[in-house]
Order: C-alpha cells, then structure tokens, then sequence
C-alpha cells in the first residue's frame, strides 16, 4: 500500500466558520435573548438566501425532513406520490407521515435520477404529485417531468436536499416544480447545524407554510391549520448567515477536489465516474463512483471494507435501497423487477471522501490506492 493515511477520513465533514466570527453574533442573541419564533437573524437569512439562490421566498425549517413533511401538507398531497428508491430515507418517510402511499419508479442510468420515461407508467387515478431527487445535486430533467405533470394535473415537490446553489443555465434549480425542499444539516454543503428550507413561488403559499410549521397561529389567538413546530431557532440561523459567507469558497474547495478524482481515476477500469453537466453550475456535495467487479477485479462492498481499514470511511450512498426497507418492501412498485437501473446502481455505489478541509495530498493517496488495489487483481 502507499503512504498509510494515520487519521481517519470520513466520507464528510463540516466547515467550520471563525469562532470569533460566530461568538459575535452570539452576543447579540445574548442581548436580545430571542432565541427563536423569526427573531432579527431568521428574517436575515431568509433574505439572504432569496439572494443567493436567486429564488422568491423561501421558509426555514428546524430540518429538511420536517420541511418535506410540510411541503406535503402545504399542497394538501393526498392518495400516491411517484418517488425514487434511490434516495436516503426521508424522502419516503416524509410520504409515509403524510399518510401517502409512495409509488416507486426507476431511476434513470446517466445520474441516477427518476427516470421520466419510467413515471408516465406508474400514474394512477389515485396519483396526486411526483416527488423527484436532484441525487447528489445533479439536476433532474426538469422539463420532461413538468411535461408529465402538466398533462396529467399532478403537483411536483423537489427533493433539492443536495443541491444547495445549483443553477441550470444559470437559473436556480430550486425555481422548477412547485416547491423545492433544501437540507441544511451539518453534513451538506451549506449548513445551519441542523436545518431546512422550503422554496416556494408566491406569497400565498409562503404564508401557509409559515402558518403549518408554527402550530397553524395565523395571530395571537388564531389557528388556520394543526401545524407542527418546525422553525429555525436564532442560532442556527445565525450559524447560517456566518456560513454564507465562505459557501462559495467550500465550492471551489469541492471542486477541486472533484477534479484530482475525475484525473487520476479516469482510466481505473471498472470504475464509472459521472462527469459535469454543460450549463450547470454544479455544488460537488458527493462523489460518487461505480464499482464493476467483472472489470475491477473485487466487488464494491469488498473495497468498502479493504477502504476502511485504511482509514478511508466511505459511504454506500443509497444502499440499499429506500424500496428493500421493511417499511415498504409490500408495495408492488417496490419489485425489484420494477427497479433495475436503480438495484444495479446501489450494488455498485461508493461515495468518496469530499469536502473543503480535505487535504489534497490524501485525495491523491486514496486515488494511489484505488489503483493500487486494481492493479492487483
């Protein structure tokens, strides 16, 4: 093997802003002890992030998960939902606490997206909404799925958990579909700690789901809805305007990460890398490869362990698949005869270590290795 890595490194890991940076804002929560219901730093961040990502309102959220079940409710969703099992579990949970029934439909073999030539054949008279995943902030084919969901009347919430800042021609991807639900947990590009948003395009709606995540008071004595208490607290609100300010350095930081990957692993046979779109400003929150164990030599789950006893934690991102879970594993949508681009994809699947304090030297020490380990076979 190369040069031993000593200290372990994990598929992720948070940026962390200046302490003193932070401690500032922090005063001012102290002086003001508003800690939470939209005191001085939520109103800021929503703002601020209407600005960044070029989008008309947004609602903080506590967590995305929470944030995805509200989404649901704002749209008053009902009946089925035509979803990915190539997702992390939430996406289907947040169905599941909505009382909806998930439909599953195949992903598609380029990013592992829904495919939207597999959604058409899963609509049903009970079919209300589709609920597609920007997996690993890659753009879903957007127009495909409005086209669908404009001929058939369905509603279209985007899991944009990962795709925090991503543009398509140079227009937010958060401003398709009728919402878009952003994560801002500590593993995420951008992070509030824990947190989450929904983007919305009009007032109304905005409006309702601020009433929905603040137990439905639409005044001091006035409830509209059972909502639930899903709001950000000042902290993470705060923790998120420090964040914003270095955002787009931890990109360029990710980028170049994903650069070294793509060159030294390039010509690794048995290895897929997914390349970048042309006109999207991607966020490079993952980095996924492929493993063929045919060409490679050994299979995913076996470099998985070799990895990790180097020191190299990577992640099996999504295996297996939300559709094998006991939860769902009944439905007839969860065959896996109805789901075999999305089976062969989460069979193959390693996410590599990528995030901004990664030092380069082991970026390079881990492709070393993957060659390394081919090579031996």
């Amino acid at each position: 093997m190369k040069e031993d890595i000593h200290k372990p490194v994990y598929v992720t890991q948070p940026s962390m802003p200046p302490l003193e940076e932070f401690t500032e804002y922090l005063k001012l929560i102290w002086e003001s002890k508003q800690l939470t219901n939209n005191g001085r730093f939520h109103q800021e961040l929503e703002k601020e992030l209407c600005n960044y990502l070029g989008v008309k309102f947004i609602s903080l959220f506590s967590n995305g998960t929470l944030a995805l079940i509200t989404a649901l409710q704002s749209l008053r969703v009902t009946g089925e939902v035509i979803t990915t099992p190539f997702s992390f579990v939430a996406t289907t949970h947040a169905l599941w606490w909505n009382g909806i029934k998930p439909v599953f439909a195949d992903i598609e073999p380029e990013f592992y997206n829904l495919n939207p030539d597999k959604i058409e054949a899963a609509i049903t008279p009970q079919t209300t909404a589709i609920l597609p995943v920007h997996v690993y902030g890659n753009p879903c084919n957007v127009d495909k799925i409005q086209k669908i969901a404009d001929t058939y009347g369905l509603k279209i919430i985007y899991d944009a958990c990962h795709a925090f800042g991503v543009k398509s021609n140079n227009n937010s991807i958060m401003n398709f579909g009728d919402l878009s639900v952003l994560s801002f947990h500590a593993t995420k590009v951008y992070t509030t700690i824990e947190g989450g948003a929904i983007v919305c395009h009009d007032e109304i709606t905005k409006k309702r789901i601020d009433f929905l995540k603040n137990f439905g008071f639409a005044g001091e004595t006035t409830v509209v809805a059972p909502g639930i208490n899903a709001k950000m607290n000042e902290v993470q609100a705060a923790f998120g305007l420090l964040q914003l300010k270095y955002v787009d350095t931890y990109i360029e930081k990710r980028k170049d990460i994903a650069r070294i990957y793509r060159e030294e692993l390039k010509d690794v046979k048995g290895i897929k890398i997914l390349h970048d779109i042309e006109g999207v400003r991607h966020n490079y929150s993952y980095f996924p490869i492929l493993v063929d164990i045919n060409k490679y030599g050994i299979s995913r789950d076996e470099l998985y362990a070799i990895l990790k006893k180097e020191n190299i934690y990577t992640r099996r991102y999504f295996y297996p698949l939300i559709s094998e879970f006991p939860s769902y594993k009944g439905l007839s949508s969860a065959a896996q005869s109805n789901l075999p681009v999305a089976e062969m994809v989460a069979q193959q699947v390693l996410c590599l270590p990528i995030f901004p304090d990664l030092e380069l030297n082991y970026v390079n020490k881990i492709c070393s290795l993957l060659k390394e380990i081919c090579n031996a076979k």
